[in-house]
């Protein structure tokens, strides 16, 4: 063996694969919300499997082991992906839809669990902010880091109240492009996992923010074991995968909003 093929062979032994990796033709912002968790830890693995680096949206929602998204029983899952390099911003503490802002500009606020679940209630810029707070409070618990300062509403609708009241605390909101609602809580009957798919990796394009769940109630057929060829079909096309903190707008301080809106949730 030539000595410039030995010299290959023993690069390719210690280097990882990434450091032979052609050049992106365009990158991705791959996000998820919480959701149930039913799928978060197949999630996690095929992520890890791909080396893809993702942005999660944390929440304090119900799962489907019967507690919540946020209670210490989630601690090391928080604690792994922090310290695999991924990415984190809130999605309110209590998963709210956020209604038409009140006439002095408060946040109007429909809880999906708690006290006031199911019913609107008005929060002050300073209590919304509390809200989002929230989460990057026991986000810090399990990790010993902060959440970027992100956030995303619940259905991805946000008002200007909001808008104004989350800046105000430190927070840019994250909407997904058009092409990167991935669909995962649309009903299976009419929109099959193999269409969704293929949508993705048709009309996905460079720079996108793409949106899925650690998990979903409403899907019959569960989107998640979509996610792996998404990411090697979107990888296939030259795209590669960043956090939203490698986004050129949000180290800016100008998050890219979505074109148009999204279905609701």
């Amino acid at each position: 063996m030539s000595l410039a093929r030995r010299a290959a062979a023993w690069l390719s032994a210690v280097l990882p694969a990434a450091a032979f990796a052609q050049p992106c033709s365009g990158v991705v912002y791959l996000t998820f919300d919480t959701g149930n968790m039913r799928h978060a830890e197949s999630i996690a693995e095929t992520l890890r499997r791909h080396d893809v680096k993702a942005t999660f949206f944390l929440a304090n929602e119900k799962t489907t082991r019967g507690d919540h998204s946020l209670d210490a029983a989630w601690a090391g899952y928080w604690k792994q992906l922090a310290a695999e390099g991924h990415a984190f911003g809130s999605h309110t503490w209590r998963h709210g839809r956020i209604g038409p802002d009140a006439a002095d500009g408060a946040v109007k606020y429909r809880p999906t669990f708690g006290q006031d679940e199911g019913r609107t209630i008005t929060l002050s810029a300073t209590d919304f902010c509390a809200e989002l707070k929230r989460p990057d409070a026991a986000f810090r618990e399990f990790t010993g880091r902060p959440l970027d300062a992100l956030w995303r509403a619940p259905g991805g609708k946000a008002t200007p109240g909001a808008l104004a009241a989350a800046q105000r605390c430190g927070y840019a909101h994250v909407q997904w492009a058009p092409a990167g609602f991935l669909g995962d809580e649309l009903p299976s009957e009419s929109h099959p996992n193999d269409a969704l798919l293929a949508q993705a990796l048709r009309n996905v394009r460079d720079g996108d923010v793409l949106m899925a769940h650690l998990g979903i109630w409403s899907r019959r057929d569960p989107f998640a074991p979509m996610i792996d060829p998404l990411v090697a079909g979107l990888k296939q096309r030259g795209f590669c995968f960043r956090t939203l903190r490698d986004h050129p707008g949000y180290r800016a301080g100008q998050p890219p909003v979505a074109l148009a809106a999204s279905r609701p949730r």
